[in-house]
């Protein structure tokens, strides 16, 4: 079976499905219906392939490199231009949140700074969860993890 294209092969405009059938049952349904929205269906059939083997390596290009016969920076380059396709930066990663641990006196005064109308319930909420506002975790914290 095909697949199902969504751009127009004229103009290159979104394809709307207008009729679905059932083959098992000779059901024809008839309306205008949105395909939904699958983002990897902007991707080349290689790109899809590279994805499905990258997704079967577990991520690990040293296997990928063995079953490819790719050298690491063409493997890098390939992985980076399905990023870009999905409509991602490559080499952009979120800062995330300082996360610390809190001593019973830390919670107990953001509760009272809570009480007193020191600071909101989101405040509170997001202090007492350990996370330092506007503060991202530093490179020492994230390089060890970032292997591979």
């Amino acid at each position: 079976m095909n697949q199902l294209p969504t751009k127009c092969p004229i103009c290159n405009g979104e394809l709307a499905v207008t009729r679905l059938y059932c083959p098992q049952c000779d059901t024809t349904i008839e309306g205008h219906f949105s395909p939904g929205r699958n983002p990897f269906a902007n991707l080349s059939p290689e790109q899809l392939q590279f994805t499905l083997t990258f997704v079967r390596c577990e991520g690990r290009f040293n296997r990928m490199e063995e079953e490819l016969n790719l050298s690491y920076p063409t493997l890098r380059n390939r992985l980076n231009d399905v990023i870009r396709t999905l409509g991602f930066e490559p080499g952009r990663e979120e800062p995330q949140p300082q996360v610390v641990r809190l001593s019973a006196e830390d919670r107990l005064r953001i509760l009272d700074d809570l009480a007193q109308g020191k600071i909101s319930s989101e405040e509170a909420q997001q202090q007492l969860r350990g996370v330092k506002k506007g503060e991202s975790a530093g490179m020492d914290a994230n390089s060890s993890e970032r292997k591979g």
